[in-house]
């Protein structure tokens, strides 16, 4: 009840728009296009991975501020969160987005997008409309989308390495990749986690407490339900009408940026709302079912391992009762965390436990105030600042070696 009374300003702007007969709903801006707005060069590539899916990769080749398209450009892989694409790492322009920033210090900037997300929803084996479509988790995301990623933006931009920076579920999947396939670790120059999240035992997040007793354990009649189906689908309709009910300039701006701030309960005071209203345009993007169950696991299980199917089916695809852990001590490339106070979803006690495990981490940084949260790494007016400087002041120290 309470949720939903910190939504009824959203849900007021949007029935408004829906109601305004002279609405021209606003077709959606791709990446690209929001990267050329600002100035930039930007290119869409398309990478098909062994499993069929098509995933579509944004590039900014380089800075039209340096006019460095002939200088030599390391290559950087940014990777999207749960339920986002790579939309998240533009929402805040160029004064303040890591994409940005980091072509303007001279990179070669790739945006990935994970299979089922609004960019990468198509396989040329399989329907969308198949559920083996959707049979797949962020495990799959990093042993296959991740590494067919950096093959194909090492193969294109010919260098043996490349920078890597992920937020939230993009840290899960660099985790995953790297010690189920730990060849992939020569491939990392540097790897950079936003919000790392592996172990959830201390999430304050209401939706442990909410969904973790229906889907947390295999075998319930909410799992069987649940498997292997788009979660919160994309719907292009309802994104157009929240772009024009609460994006920028919207008659109804006023009451979408109250539902946002009472809807994160005050614990969005740094939030900039005019990224969140650019996110809004593209988000949710998309994902599958089994991702969001699979991280419910992880706080039943309060360990990092893979997808618990039941014993029967564990035994049979693992050889064993439980799923495996994945085994962070297989991790070697130069990684950097970047965590927060204030964050519900991957807080700071669980951070403590990946940082144990992990044996080889590079640098364990904690972002100095105290009310910065898991969003906020995407989103905040002070990210550039707390964060994303010290991200290229990391890759840059690198190059210079």
């Amino acid at each position: 009840m309470r949720a939903l009374i910190y939504l009824l300003p959203l849900l007021l702007a949007l029935s408004q728009a829906l109601a305004d007969s002279k609405l021209n709903l606003r077709d959606m801006i791709p990446s690209d296009e929001r990267i050329r707005s600002h100035g930039y060069p930007a290119e869409a590539h398309r990478v098909v991975t062994d499993d069929g899916y098509v995933l579509k990769l944004f590039r900014i080749p380089y800075s039209h501020k340096l006019g460095n398209q002939n200088a030599r450009r390391p290559p950087v892989l940014l990777q999207h969160g749960l339920f986002s694409n790579s939309d998240c790492w533009l929402s805040s322009g160029p004064d303040n987005s890591l994409a940005y920033l980091l072509a303007d210090a001279g990179y070669d900037v790739w945006l990935g997008n994970a299979r089922g997300n609004i960019y990468s929803r198509a396989n040329e084996q399989i329907s969308l409309n198949h559920p083996r479509f959707w049979h797949f988790d962020w495990h799959e995301i990093g042993t296959i989308d991740i590494a067919a990623m950096i093959d194909y933006i090492l193969e294109e931009t010919q260098h043996e390495q490349l920078h890597y920076a992920g937020h939230s579920q993009g840290t899960t999947v660099y985790l995953v990749l790297l010690s189920e396939r730990p060849e992939y670790n020569a491939k990392i120059k540097s790897g950079h986690l936003l919000a790392p999240c592996a172990f959830f035992a201390h999430g304050r997040s209401a939706v442990f407490g909410l969904l973790g007793p229906l889907v947390g354990t295999p075998g319930g009649i909410w799992n069987q339900l649940l498997v292997d189906t788009e979660l919160i689908p994309y719907n292009n309709l309802v994104n157009r009408l929240a772009d024009n009910g609460c994006g920028s300039g919207s008659p109804y701006e006023s009451i979408c940026k109250n539902g946002f701030l009472m809807f994160a309960n005050g614990g969005y005071e740094n939030i900039n709302l005019t990224s969140m209203q650019l996110l809004i345009k593209t988000h949710p993007g998309g994902s599958s079912s089994n991702q969001g169950i699979h991280y419910l696991q992880l706080s039943t299980s309060h360990e990092f391992r893979q997808y618990d199917w039941g014993t029967k089916k564990n035994r049979d695809l693992y050889g064993q009762d439980l799923p495996p852990d994945y085994d962070l001590s297989k991790i070697t490339a130069k990684t950097h965390s970047y965590s927060s106070q204030n964050d519900a979803l991957c807080g700071p006690e669980d951070v403590d436990t990946l940082v144990a495990e992990f044996t080889h981490l590079a640098e364990d940084h904690r972002v100095p105030l105290e009310s910065f949260n898991h969003l906020d790494f995407i989103v905040a007016k002070n990210m550039k600042e707390l964060v994303n400087d010290l991200i290229v002041d990391r890759i840059n120290g690198y190059e210079a070696r």
